[in-house]
């Protein structure tokens, strides 16, 4: 049950990040582009980066703090993918191809890549 409910509260605290975030891009930059979420996926994978690596060599924290908050809970909700697939359906059924393809292209290349990079910063200081 304990790892439930650190699952259940990681994910408020996640979703409610993602929320935020999703606001504040959309005052800044505006809504023509999903902003938010495009910056909550590649930031998210750079976090899951950093904490797979942080727990495997630091091997601090309990497995419920490792796997059912933090990356399951927080993580898990803090990125979303149902809403990125919403968000390129919009832009194709738009008819903004090009936009729909950067989208899709550079969340796949940059949440991947932003993962690997998180993963290669924790090595460095942990080394």
């Amino acid at each position: 049950m304990q790892m439930i409910l650190a699952i259940a509260a990681g994910g408020a605290v996640g979703a409610v990040l993602r929320h935020y975030l999703n606001s504040f891009a959309a005052a800044l930059l505006g809504t023509g582009f999903p902003y938010g979420i495009f910056a909550a996926n590649i930031l998210g994978s750079f976090l899951m980066g950093v904490l797979i690596v942080y727990f495997a060599l630091a091997g601090e924290g309990t497995q419920t703090m490792k796997a059912s908050f933090l990356t399951v809970g927080l993580l898990g909700a803090f990125t979303t993918f149902s809403t990125f697939s919403l968000d390129a359906a919009l832009m194709i059924e738009r008819g903004q191809l090009i936009t729909a393809g950067l989208y899709i292209g550079g969340s796949v290349v940059l949440a991947i890549g932003g993962l690997f990079l998180g993963m290669a910063i924790t090595r460095i200081f942990l080394a």
